[in-house]
């Protein structure tokens, strides 16, 4: 019997509520499809910032390198100021642990609402491979003269071409095996990517020129798109269906993600995934800490669940994952009323049961 070594972080507000859900799941999961999760869980966040005065020292993150996986509940504590505990924990274990994917399906559920008029399912079903570890969020710039009239800032967009090569392999990779055509869902896969060309012309020229090179080269079966960043916005509204993969540098992806996590239902619904393919990933629902509904049983978990439906994908675990997938589509579409947060129709823990009771079965 395979076992899984997994960091627990519940962090946050709601976090620990939502990830006691995600959890309840996983271990269902486990037993029905004989493996093991050796779980152990860590208190980082804002209430052991407030203790201590540290976010994430170097100790967790040697520790963490131990471990299969992180399941991360939510950072944000509301008498933390922003910037520290995101920088401090979230950022620094990306960095550290080289998670240079992030993973973020775009999949509309049945029963589900969108603010899309006249879309449904069929059309919402792409993902945003957005490359985690460069770009603008690489720390690299300064101030000047600051707090004066003539005060100067600076942050430099960076990548190498090593960091381009490595997000655009796991890009074409995962459009080969997890696309349309492979879903039955189109007669090819399609890797879409996402840039600015025509004015970040040292940017994305590396990008687009390693694009095709690749392509070409290894993926000539997956058919190759292009599309600058602001008309992926607008098609991301007006054609969702155009879409199947697409990647992009770091920047970007973080604001098309969020418009896409809309437009498939809102944050209670997205997950997400930073991954490093060679190393530990970590998996997180995308909603944040929602301090308000702490301790209310009232914040809607499926987000964490789906979170840790994309660990035990990337873990190898594909039977148990297909079968959280359905349960989760199945209680949304049949039996919540909505996926907000005291709107469900069922309290937290409710929910969690629905889906452990679905995936036994």
């Amino acid at each position: 019997m395979k076992t899984h070594k997994i960091a627990v972080m519940g962090g946050d507000g709601t976090g620990p509520e939502v990830t006691v859900e995600a959890v309840k799941v996983l271990k269902v999961a486990a037993a029905k499809f004989n493996f093991k999760l050796d779980m152990t869980d860590f208190d980082f966040g804002g209430e052991r910032y407030k203790r201590t005065g540290e976010t994430l020292p170097d100790s967790a993150i040697e520790e963490f390198k131990k471990f299969d996986a992180i399941l991360l509940g939510a950072i944000g504590h509301p008498d933390v100021a922003p910037g520290i505990l995101e920088k401090g924990i979230l950022l620094k274990a990306r960095f550290a642990l080289d998670q240079y994917i992030n993973l973020r399906p775009v999949r509309l559920f049945e029963g589900v609402e969108t603010p899309l008029k006249n879309k449904g399912p069929a059309d919402i079903n792409y993902c945003v491979i957005r490359e985690n570890s460069g770009d603008a969020y690489v720390g690299m710039g300064g101030v000047m003269m600051k707090g004066t009239p003539n005060e100067i800032a600076t942050q430099t967009a960076v990548y190498s071409r090593f960091q381009v090569d490595r997000c655009l392999k796991y890009a074409f990779e995962y459009a080969r095996k997890y696309g349309k055509k492979a879903q039955g869902k189109s007669d090819k896969n399609t890797l879409a990517l996402c840039g600015k060309t025509n004015v970040l012309t040292y940017l994305y020229d590396i990008w687009e020129r390693a694009f095709h090179e690749m392509g070409k080269k290894n993926y000539p079966e997956v058919a190759r798109d292009y599309y600058h960043v602001d008309a992926t916005c607008m098609w991301m509204v007006k054609n969702p269906e155009w879409f199947d993969v697409i990647v992009t540098g770091n920047l970007f992806g973080d604001i098309i993600t969020d418009l896409g996590a809309i437009t498939q239902g809102g944050m209670g619904i997205a997950a997400g995934g930073n991954i490093n393919p060679e190393g530990v990933s970590m998996f997180e629902p995308i909603g944040g800490s929602a301090p308000k509904y702490t301790g209310k049983n009232v914040i809607n978990p499926l987000a964490a669940i789906c979170a840790g439906q994309m660990m035990l994908e990337t873990l190898g675990e594909e039977a148990a994952a297909k079968k959280i997938d359905a349960a989760v589509r199945d209680t949304v579409a049949k039996k919540l009323k909505s996926l907000a947060a005291g709107k469900m129709g069922y309290g937290t823990t409710e929910v969690g049961d629905l889906i452990a009771t679905a995936v036994a079965q």
